[in-house]
């Protein structure tokens, strides 16, 4: 079992595995209803054809691909995925940079499109709706994190990540994500996009959306509180118009001094282009709160000392092996209460979706098509994309 798959356990994959195989078995006299306008049987074992892009190795290339998804089952919808985009973790994930992966697999889990077939289960939605789907698709459901919608913490490790992850029922052998037209995916695991928002806007909402808005709730921001942000690329510049949105006060700290005229525009109060980490010595002990989407090392310690002391200092950046340095005598001396956080569960990305489409707060996008994923990826590890590529899944 390579270094990746150890982040099961090997009991929970064998379990998955005869789970699997007995419902196959179980379901094989059997037939699924989907909907489709009209209510219409289906083999229960018949795969639905999808175009995307994969990678087929480390190397951080795609390349298109045709593959299959697994039936609609009963609690599943089929979204026809209209947009999807871009995130710095495809692209880690794709290289192995968060351990060994298996190949093909297809990257994307900011996807938003509309519901063409529905499993005769579902009543969250029906075909026509507008849907998106995140970081996710399945889980325990049942255990106290998945109750208390928490989804990304289920306590019997059930968690099931949109790509990449073991997964029995589909018939690569992992989850796919959503770099393809289509997707299918647990009605739960799927959030409504409201009219109000496009669908190629709400789309980055569905990761770094969510995964700013989360803590920055948590945090409890008020009118005219202190936020810095650091790293203003797909994540950070949401996490800049959600704080301006709830009135704070925003410090963003960039080392790209090409982005200070966009950011300004984004509702900042300040600009700061750390070129050399002396930058950081006028805020020191000025923030009320900052967090960092920073997706590879750097000196956590040196921001975290801008916050107040007891102040919260918050990380969502996801680096090299999941692994950060700290300076531990430079996080006691600053007293600055260190965290991390991962997404938010799904009654939250719902929230998040229904807040900024009420609240006019869009993601700055570039579009593309699917044959420049390639030179997309490269823009975004160089720091050159503004803000988060959305792919048309119609170049497919």
């Amino acid at each position: 079992m390579n270094d990746f798959n150890h982040s099961f356990s090997r009991r929970r994959f064998v379990q998955y595995g005869l789970a699997a195989g007995a419902g196959m078995l179980l379901n094989a006299a059997k037939a699924q209803t989907v909907s489709g306008g009209h209510a219409s049987a289906a083999p229960v074992y018949r795969p639905i054809t999808a175009k995307g892009y994969a990678a087929f190795d480390n190397s951080g290339k795609l390349a298109p691909w045709i593959f299959e998804r697994r039936a609609v089952g009963d609690n599943d919808i089929l979204i026809d995925v209209k947009y999807a985009s871009i995130c710095h973790s495809d692209i880690h994930q794709m290289k192995g940079d968060w351990g060994q992966q298996q190949y093909p697999q297809v990257p994307g889990h900011e996807i938003a499109g509309i519901v063409a077939a529905v499993g005769k289960n579902v009543t969250k939605f029906k075909v026509g709706d507008r849907a998106g789907v995140g970081c996710m698709v399945d889980s325990c459901m049942r255990c106290e994190s998945c109750l208390a919608g928490l989804e990304q913490h289920c306590d019997n490790n059930a968690t099931v990540f949109t790509y990449g992850y073991p997964d029995p029922t589909s018939p690569s052998g992992i989850t796919q994500g959503g770099y393809s037209t289509n997707i299918v995916v647990r009605d739960h695991f799927a959030v409504h996009i409201p009219d109000s928002i496009k669908l190629e806007e709400a789309a980055p909402l569905l990761c770094a959306g969510i995964t700013t808005y989360s803590p920055l709730m948590k945090a409890d921001i008020k009118p005219g509180d202190k936020v810095g942000v650091v790293g203003i690329g797909g994540l950070g510049h949401l996490a800049v118009k959600l704080a301006a949105a709830k009135g704070a006060e925003v410090y963003a700290f960039t080392t790209s001094p090409e982005k200070v005229r966009d950011i300004r525009r984004f509702g900042v109060k300040e600009v700061i282009v750390v070129d050399n980490l002396d930058k950081l010595q006028p805020y020191k002990g000025r923030l009320d709160y900052m967090i960092a989407t920073v997706p590879v090392q750097f000196d956590v310690a040196a921001y975290a000392a801008t916050v107040k002391p007891y102040g919260s200092f918050t990380l969502v950046g996801m680096p090299d092996a999941f692994n950060i340095t700290l300076s531990n005598i430079a996080l006691s001396q600053s007293r600055v209460n260190f965290n991390a956080s991962l997404i938010g569960g799904i009654p939250e990305t719902q929230e998040v979706v229904n807040y900024c489409a009420a609240n006019n707060i869009r993601p700055t996008i570039q579009m593309i098509s699917a044959a420049q994923i390639n030179d997309a990826w490269e823009n975004v590890v160089n720091k050159k994309a503004r803000y988060r590529y959305v792919i048309d899944a119609a170049t497919f």
